[in-house]
């Protein structure tokens, strides 16, 4: 049996590397480790073979454009995330080489492009119910009334809209956390002394800097769009925060929650039997740009015991599904150990990905460009 280097196999299809672990995630084309580089992997031949004749003659403009919306060939330029040979990079730093070192004010200062980064919170924000409100629906709530006085990113320098972006920041920082300023000190410490758990200080910061940012998923694309339009920097991250509400992306991590309570009713095998015997997907494992697993998850995984039902499910999930746990996992399984706040995971995703909402905003303002794809209109035939 023959087997393609990641350079060949993507010289075969004609496609970008995502592309390509795309189809290897969905079984399409099958890999192995590479014997010679275990960071590496090859590909089989014949599966790429097969997959290439499939597009020839029908890469038309319109066919690629439409697969560019499902994890296909990249929709727009980026110089500041990409995920490559199972890793995860930042302006072409391996993320999870900086998350053993750096802060996130000091990812913000990398994704930016700037010297120094940092979120001064206000020592009181008005009108935000921290009682009777989630982290995300007070976040929204601060980010409001910024919208009807902050001014539109178009025709603004980059210095101002990165001043008034560690302002934004440092709002939604108050607000999620609903604790006073505190000047000076690194996210993460603030984080872990408003939940008094300085025992997790260490794997609070590593999972900040691995979830800053991560390529143009859906809330990335989502600030991009609104900042093409000259939208503020409050409403790019509006933006940003509307998509992390959905259960496919900021929220997923409710899915593993479920399963965890459905493990410890009907014992953990059945449960993940279950999940895959009614043809859903099982929540938390597997990831479409990392056919080896999420480069995120196995380095967090690596700082810290999960709790017995968490060991469990990781492993009897990985030994069922063939796929293995991912970022979602993780975060559900972090606020167990440390015995985190409930909404823990949700805001420890939202203010870490707020900094790459912030890269991605800036870059999209420097192309002055509207992004406005046209549809594939499969409606009523239109009568001339």
């Amino acid at each position: 049996m023959a087997w393609f280097t990641a350079k060949e196999a993507l010289a075969f299809l004609q496609v970008q590397p995502q592309t390509l672990y795309a189809n290897v995630s969905r079984g399409r084309i099958r890999a192995k480790p590479d014997p010679g580089d275990s960071r590496r992997s090859l590909y089989n031949a014949d599966d790429v073979k097969r997959m290439a004749s499939r597009q020839t003659g029908r890469r038309s403009v319109a066919a690629v454009a439409a697969k560019t919306m499902a994890w296909g060939d990249p929709v727009l330029s980026s110089s500041i995330t990409t995920v490559d040979t199972n890793r995860l990079w930042y302006r072409g730093q391996d993320a999870v080489a900086l998350s053993h070192t750096h802060t996130l004010e000091q990812i913000a200062s990398l994704l930016w492009q700037v010297d120094t980064v940092s979120f001064n919170t206000p020592a009181r924000i008005a009108n935000v119910d921290v009682a009777f409100t989630s982290p995300l629906a007070r976040a929204m709530q601060v980010l409001v009334p910024q919208i009807d006085t902050a001014l539109p990113s178009r025709g603004r320098a980059t210095t101002v809209l990165v001043n008034e972006a560690m302002s934004v920041i440092g709002t939604l920082i108050a607000a999620m956390l609903g604790h006073s300023e505190t000047p000076g000190m690194p996210l993460h410490r603030r984080i872990a002394q408003a939940w008094d758990v300085p025992e997790a200080e260490d794997i609070l910061r590593r999972t900040l800097v691995l979830l800053a940012d991560h390529e143009l998923n859906a809330s990335a694309f989502a600030v991009r769009v609104a900042i093409s339009t000259g939208a503020s920097i409050p409403a790019g991250l509006m933006a940003g925060l509307t998509a992390l509400t959905g259960p496919l992306h900021g929220s997923a991590v409710k899915g593993v929650r479920a399963l965890k309570a459905q493990a410890q009713q009907q014992g953990v095998m059945q449960s993940v039997r279950d999940h895959l015997q009614r043809g859903d997907t099982l929540p938390a494992f597997g990831h479409p740009l990392y056919p080896h697993g999420d480069a995120r998850a196995a380095a967090l995984l690596q700082q810290f015991s999960l709790t017995p039902v968490y060991q469990a499910i990781s492993e009897a999930g990985e030994e069922i599904s063939g796929e293995k746990p991912n970022i979602d996992f993780v975060l559900s399984a972090l606020a167990e150990t440390y015995a985190l706040p409930s909404e823990a995971p949700v805001i420890l995703f939202a203010l870490a990905r707020s900094v790459g909402w912030v890269a991605h905003a800036l870059e999209q303002k420097t192309t002055g460009q509207l992004i406005r794809p046209r549809a594939n209109y499969v409606g009523e035939a239109v009568q001339a």
